[in-house]
């Protein structure tokens, strides 16, 4: 179940630069740079492919653009994932580890995390529909993770998002008390690695 949400919470950080694209995508960024930067509570549920709920979460997260992205799962286990702008921090206190990549093998990891970038070759690979307050996102290649995400607005509130992957789960955020980014939230997208954890260092070496 944790990989449930790890999916989920790897697919949110990727709202924020988007290419200048006909369409859903453009007016789509128009929206994201409306934002730019929020903080907010969020209630999770998921549910299955039969509509039953399988799991409820709750936590914070926040986004900065650009490339930077707090995600912390507060119940019912505690998670936390931290995008500096240059590695993802994925830190599991039950399990005393770390895993940590940069933002290329992120992206690897999880397709729909490639909102993260600008370049249109990587965004000509999605299909972007505006629903009028939600717009639907969804990758071309059928193999991906996640098979769609919804993000929903309200005037220049991030409301809610939505994420279905391919075994038909569906994870649904909402989201409450959405504030811009303050001066002291900022060492959110800092990550500092706690003593006495493992620490699985998955980034790609510089070649000598």
């Amino acid at each position: 179940m944790k990989k449930i949400f790890t999916i989920a919470a790897l697919s949110l950080p990727l709202l924020y630069q988007l290419p200048a694209m006909a369409g859903g995508q453009d007016d789509l960024k128009i929206k994201l740079e409306e934002i730019n930067t929020l903080k907010a509570n969020f209630n999770q549920t998921v549910t299955d492919i039969n509509h039953k709920v399988i799991q409820t979460g709750q936590g914070v997260f926040a986004l900065s653009h650009p490339n930077q992205f707090y995600w912390h799962l507060t119940a019912p286990d505690e998670s936390l994932i931290v995008a500096d702008g240059t590695d993802v921090w994925i830190y599991n206190p039950f399990a005393e580890e770390v895993s940590v990549m940069d933002i290329n093998q992120a992206i690897n990891a999880s397709p729909i995390a490639l909102l993260v970038h600008s370049d249109e070759a990587t965004w000509s690979q999605y299909n972007v529909v505006n629903q009028g307050d939600c717009f639907d996102i969804s990758p071309r290649d059928k193999d991906s993770g996640v098979s769609e995400v919804q993000v929903c607005f309200d005037q220049q509130q991030l409301t809610k998002m939505v994420l279905k992957d391919q075994q038909g789960n569906t994870s649904d955020f909402t989201l409450t008390n959405q504030t811009p980014i303050a001066e002291n939230d900022k060492d959110l997208f800092k990550f500092i690695v706690p003593d006495d954890v493992d620490i699985d260092d998955q980034r790609l070496k510089s070649p000598n």
